[in-house]
């Protein structure tokens, strides 16, 4: 038999592949694969050692000391720092939330829309979560307009005709979460600045897998959690804010950690913090930011430049062993244009999943397909054995 083909009868030509980085003591840092194959984690990555070693090291300090709040700020500051250099920032340049959500509202709320300027264009592949946020600016007169999906992909030409200058902001997701489809968000945020627009971006699929440097892509804003591949936990999300825009906006979602000085300002007082940090609100999610901090530390550690290197393995095998397996793919399979996460279209997508499930192999449904979604410690076997359990149910129903 060829080294490269499959026990199930089809072959790519991977043979001894294997990424920049060991592997197999990444892998025994994460006891759920002794049980399961994650293949979801464009939804929610598993637990490593090192994560629950950062929530128990939490849990016992608030044991311990009843309360450490000097401690915990602290951690939150190195969870910020441990972001801003995921993406190129520095820890000024970020604020912490408890959702993505909260960071667009926080957002939205700095925008003045009651004037010539309010246009809001809005990607269709946005999480709903962020699109919804600009639809609730209507009654501040935020005008949305959509740039639509088309067999999985967006056409970049559309935010040209879409952007002019009326409009306030662009939002454009770096990866689309049905299907892992990747915008040109350089090209994007490009035009939006030369029509006087700001740009935000939401980099949940992306951050972790796709390397980015928000200063080469000249965005705006720029946030993601951390419960997908910056293998985290809910609860947390980061928001990274462009130095040069943060004295000019005033967000309304605000609370007492967004001052100047937290610990000092009155009731009567509503002075701004000279960086990102005025888009902080209310206490921050500190159990979250102990999780984070060492779920970006791994991340780091290896270098999303090689994690991209393997996915792109994985994702070419995940396409051309779908397609031999007579697996439909939905979006571009161009692995230059998205992420390793890939979508199939199947009959009843929840039940696909629920039966993958029952027997070790965790993927996700969203809509009308069922999304595989490896990370740097999933193997060619892992994807191997997925597709092949994916391609029996599929032809059974």
């Amino acid at each position: 038999m060829d080294p490269g083909a499959h026990a199930g009868g089809w072959s790519y030509g991977v043979s001894g592949a294997q990424p920049g980085y060991d592997i197999q003591a990444c892998r025994a840092r994460i006891p759920l694969l002794a049980s399961c194959i994650p293949m979801n984690n464009c939804s929610q990555a598993p637990q490593t050692d090192a994560t629950r070693a950062a929530a128990v090291r939490y849990l016992d300090s608030w044991n311990d000391s009843g309360m450490d709040w000097d401690a915990w700020l602290t951690e939150v500051a190195l969870a910020k720092a441990e972001f801003a250099k995921l993406i190129g920032a520095t820890a000024s340049d970020i604020a912490v939330f408890s959702s993505v959500s909260e960071a667009a509202s926080a957002v939205a709320s700095a925008l003045e829309l009651s004037g010539r300027r309010n246009g809001l264009v809005v990607s269709e592949a946005e999480f709903p979560t962020v699109a919804h946020v600009w639809l609730a600016q209507g009654p501040r007169g935020g005008r949305v307009s959509f740039a639509p999906v088309c067999d999985g992909t967006i056409d970049p030409a559309v935010y040209d005709t879409l952007i002019d200058d009326r409009t306030a902001l662009v939002s454009a997701c770096h990866g689309y979460y049905a299907n892992g489809f990747l915008q040109d968000a350089r090209r994007i945020a490009a035009r939006a600045r030369d029509a006087g627009a700001l740009c935000f971006v939401d980099a949940y699929q992306t951050l972790g897998v796709v390397p980015v440097d928000v200063r080469a892509l000249g965005v705006d804003f720029l946030t993601s959690g951390n419960l997908k591949f910056l293998m985290g936990m809910p609860g947390i999300a980061f928001l990274y804010v462009r130095p040069e825009v943060v004295a000019s906006l005033h967000p309304t979602v605000t609370g007492w950690f967004g001052r100047a000085d937290p610990f000092t300002s009155t009731a009567r007082t509503l002075d701004w913090s000279p960086t990102a940090s005025r888009f902080d609100t209310g206490t921050p999610p500190v159990i979250s930011a102990y999780v984070a901090r060492a779920g970006m530390e791994l991340i780091n550690a290896i270098g999303p430049d090689k994690i991209r290197a393997w996915h792109e393995v994985l994702g070419r095998r995940l396409i051309d062993g779908g397609r031999s397996l007579g697996l439909t793919v939905q979006g571009t399979q161009d692995m230059a244009q998205k992420t390793a996460t890939t979508a199939f279209v199947v009959r009843d997508p929840p039940a696909i999943e629920d039966a993958m499930r029952a027997r070790g192999v965790l993927p996700t449904a969203r809509g009308d397909v069922l999304r595989l979604a490896p990370h740097f410690f999933t193997t060619i076997d892992d994807v191997d054995r997925a597709l092949d359990l994916l391609a029996e149910l599929a032809q059974a129903r």
